[in-house]
């Protein structure tokens, strides 16, 4: 049917309807990125600390955040002119 969708959990498909699925995709995906950014931040202090261990400078620019996607698209409009 249109309004299902077919979901893999380990070895098995399952049929839901897509609302569903679609909200579970996104709750999914926001645990992710905010996982991946915990990491990144205690990336950056491990990484400090070693270089800081190993009698290094510490490392500069090391401490960036990427811009947004909507920081992004500002960028692009002021070089577009």
């Amino acid at each position: 049917p249109a309004e299902k969708a077919m979901v893999c959990f380990g070895n098995m498909f399952i049929e839901l309807p897509k609302g569903k699925t679609r909200e579970m995709l996104r709750q999914d995906q926001e645990e992710l990125d905010k996982e991946i950014n915990n990491l990144r931040k205690e990336l950056r202090v491990k990484v400090n600390r070693l270089y800081e261990a190993q009698g290094k400078p510490e490392l500069k620019g090391f401490n960036l955040n990427p811009m947004s996607a909507e920081e992004m698209k500002l960028i692009n409009r002021i070089l577009e002119g």
